[in-house]
């Protein structure tokens, strides 16, 4: 499994729709833009606190910047 399907898994383990926003050309670095779907009344910091979770178990760095919406900036 690639690093950026590794990244999808969990994306869709916790059920939440993304977008790829800007990968690097080597693909070490991911730009990632994470958003609720409608019906999930989950608090974003719930949702970002699983998120953290499954990508500190998966050995990822990562920034994030949650406003409306979640901004992740993914490197391994």
């Amino acid at each position: 499994m690639t690093e950026r399907q590794l990244i999808q898994q969990i994306l869709n383990t916790v059920d939440v729709e993304y977008n790829f926003e800007n990968v690097d050309s080597d693909n070490s670095a991911y730009d990632i833009k994470v958003f609720q779907q409608k019906e999930d009344r989950r608090p974003l910091k719930n949702v970002n606190d699983e998120l953290k979770k499954y990508f500190n178990e998966a050995g990822f760095n990562y920034t994030e910047h949650i406003g409306n919406d979640l901004d992740l900036k993914i490197s391994k």
